[in-house]
């Protein structure tokens, strides 16, 4: 009697576990559900549809496998494309990364701290339209003898050189282009690895110093060590940022001149040639270019909080 009221007990208490977990889990999926089917409708369903597309035609009516990537990787223009792609990724990061943490740490040293960095900071106030219509004016080009208003033709005439074609020199103008982005993002990594810099113990530092170490040292030997996990999220996020670069040479160059990126060339493909199937192909390049970086700090995320 005692065993079959034993067995009853323990029925019914694994019959409420599994109520409650139920329950539990009817109510995550009541709030999640409509997030997860919003997800689905405008990121997975058009993804799937973009790389479904990419093996279609100009007008999606016949199946031509992959010809549109065979396109981009054979034709000379595609080429530059992607040349111009990489110029900006290579080029981009680096230069924001490295100067937004040489920022970080002189202006640590200096009394006027809040406002170098402020003054730094400003430009990501500024949209990339915004950004691209100053820096037009800036590089404003006007033939030898004319007065020019770009200042910095105004600027470099005045010093004896001639002026410079900025955005029509296919030599110079990506470089040109460039230097308007690290312009805006070189406050956004100078901020965040500023915050990573005060979280150096000052104990450490002064010991270095005590036993002899240069400041030089000092930087790329214990700051840049312990601070390597903030750099790399920077990093990745300005890889992310280049390889989505659209805004700035829209406005500024409209893809001439020899500096169409990807994004732009996506842009135009779908737009103004209706090429379905190569607009298509080029936003997978990028999705595929993404991913990747993604992964990564995905596990270096997963690595730093087993560690914790």
């Amino acid at each position: 009697m005692a065993l079959t009221v034993t067995k009853r007990s323990s029925v019914a208490s694994w019959s409420s576990r599994v109520r409650a977990r139920w329950r539990d889990a009817s109510v995550a999926w009541i709030w999640i559900g409509p997030a997860v089917l919003l997800v689905a409708a405008f990121l997975f369903y058009p993804m799937i549809n973009t790389i479904w597309s990419s093996f279609f035609n100009a007008d999606t009516t016949r199946f031509v496998g992959v010809a549109n990537y065979r396109q981009i990787f054979t034709n000379a223009s595609m080429l530059e494309v992607l040349r111009n792609n990489l110029l900006w990724l290579v080029l981009g990061t680096a230069a924001t990364v490295i100067f937004g943490l040489l920022i970080a740490v002189l202006a640590d040293r200096v009394r006027i701290e809040s406002i170098v960095k402020a003054a730094i900071f400003i430009p990501m106030a500024i949209s990339f339209v915004s950004a691209g219509v100053i820096w037009k004016f800036v590089y404003q080009y006007a033939p030898p003898g004319q007065t020019q208003i770009g200042l910095l033709n105004a600027i470099i005439t005045r010093l004896g050189f001639p002026p410079q074609p900025w955005l029509i020199n296919p030599a110079i103008n990506n470089f040109a282009l460039i230097a308007v982005y690290v312009w805006m993002w070189t406050g956004f990594c100078m901020v965040i690895l500023s915050a990573a810099l005060k979280s150096v113990p000052e104990e450490i530092l002064e010991a270095a110093r005590v036993d002899g170490a240069g400041e030089i040292s000092i930087f790329f030997r214990i700051i840049v060590p312990m601070i390597s996990p903030t750099i790399a999220v920077v990093a990745t996020t300005m890889v992310i940022n280049v390889l989505k670069i659209f805004d700035i040479i829209y406005v500024m160059t409209g893809g001439d001149f020899g500096t169409n990126v990807v994004a732009l060339e996506y842009y135009q493909q779908l737009f103004t040639y209706n090429d379905f199937g190569l607009a298509s192909a080029f936003a997978v390049l990028l999705l595929l270019a993404i991913v990747p970086v993604m992964i990564v700090n995905i596990r270096r995320f997963r690595v730093q909080e087993a560690r914790r």
